[in-house]
């Protein structure tokens, strides 16, 4: 396999990191309601020798997410379980004191990020009337590896029945000391821990929000029903936060971007010529499709993941083509069906 595509073109490549919003609409008068709240900072103030009397105040304050926080996320029982699991919180309280300490810094202002998430929530109630947005905004400190999959990569932000929760211990910015242990950096390389940023807060809770208007479909199963699932979420992406640079929206770095805008017409035919596109063999389409360093089949500068970029251009194509078309219509429509009427055919 040639694996030189990343080489051709990149120096020189010029691309518009243009997201298809020709007219962004003025969503100023849209009313939402987001009250933050700092759930690490009340936490990590109970006293810890005393840990079951402080929990009936906590439940009080998070009801929904104290129960979440307790069992999904450290991992510990609901019921009384003889102390074991206020040991453990003890134990997690005086380990990640410092993780804490580091998070009250870094997020001593939380008003930009919280301004930021309200313009998308605005975005998602012009575009999604009926879905009912969270009112929450809910921070904390997980353990390091509290990280979920979700349809647009891993994170350690969620959507929990009434909150969007962001797990602060993994915003810290990419070179926070947290990052650079042998433990961490045994859970997160380089490529996955360059996104801890606080930059990517927003743009996470979006796609959580995405993901809960449309959840994954167990259909989806060849490399093109991927791509075009992925495509659609970050078409919609695009339009809850149209002001939000692409590389945070595909998470790529800027030149991995500009290498796929290069080259892209090479990229589609290698697809073709070796038959992937409708391969549905998860060992042959892995590489295409998940978090990873580079494509190694494409070669040193490219993404991993790289159907989230041709996802993104066959939806924008195909948008371009059918410009009335509902984003709920589109949610809807079939990948094949839509990779046909778009005709892409990138050179």
């Amino acid at each position: 396999m040639q694996k030189w595509f990343f080489f051709l073109l990149f120096v020189t490549a010029c691309f518009t990191a243009c997201n298809g919003n020709k007219k962004t609409p003025d969503v100023s008068n849209i009313k939402v309601n987001l009250e933050v709240q700092r759930f690490e900072q009340d936490f990590f103030a109970i006293d810890t020798n005393n840990i079951s009397a402080a929990m009936p105040a906590l439940l009080q304050k998070y009801p929904v997410f104290l129960p979440d926080f307790i069992q999904h996320i450290l991992g510990l029982s609901l019921i009384d379980d003889g102390g074991k699991s206020d040991a453990a919180i003890k134990m997690f309280l005086r380990d990640y004191r410092l993780v804490k300490d580091t998070a009250s810094k870094v997020f001593s202002n939380f008003t930009a990020i919280e301004d930021d998430l309200k313009k998308g929530l605005q975005f998602t109630k012009y575009y999604f009337p009926a879905y009912h947005t969270p009112e929450k905004l809910i921070t904390f400190i997980g353990p390091l590896d509290a990280i979920f999959e979700t349809t647009l990569g891993k994170t350690g932000d969620v959507i929990t029945q009434d909150a969007l929760a962001v797990g602060l211990q993994l915003h810290l910015g990419n070179n926070a000391s947290l990052y650079q242990s042998q433990v961490a950096q045994s859970l997160f390389p380089k490529y996955v821990s360059r996104k801890f940023e606080p930059a990517y807060i927003v743009v996470n809770c979006m796609k959580n929000i995405v993901d809960d208007i449309y959840p994954p479909r167990a259909a989806d199963k060849t490399l093109l029903d991927l791509t075009i699932d992925k495509g659609k979420r970050l078409y919609v992406l695009d339009k809850l936060l149209p002001h939000v640079a692409d590389t945070l929206k595909i998470g790529y770095t800027e030149a991995q971007l500009k290498g796929c805008y290069a080259n892209e017409g090479l990229i589609w035919s290698f697809l073709i010529q070796n038959n992937l596109i409708y391969n549905s063999d998860p060992l042959r389409i892995q590489s295409y499709v998940e978090e990873g360093p580079l494509t190694q089949e494409l070669g040193e500068g490219s993404p991993g993941n790289i159907s989230l970029f041709l996802g993104w251009q066959i939806i924008k194509k195909y948008m371009e083509k059918f410009p009335d078309t509902t984003i709920d219509a589109l949610l809807q429509l079939d990948a094949r069906q839509i990779l046909q009427d778009s005709k892409y055919k990138p050179r």
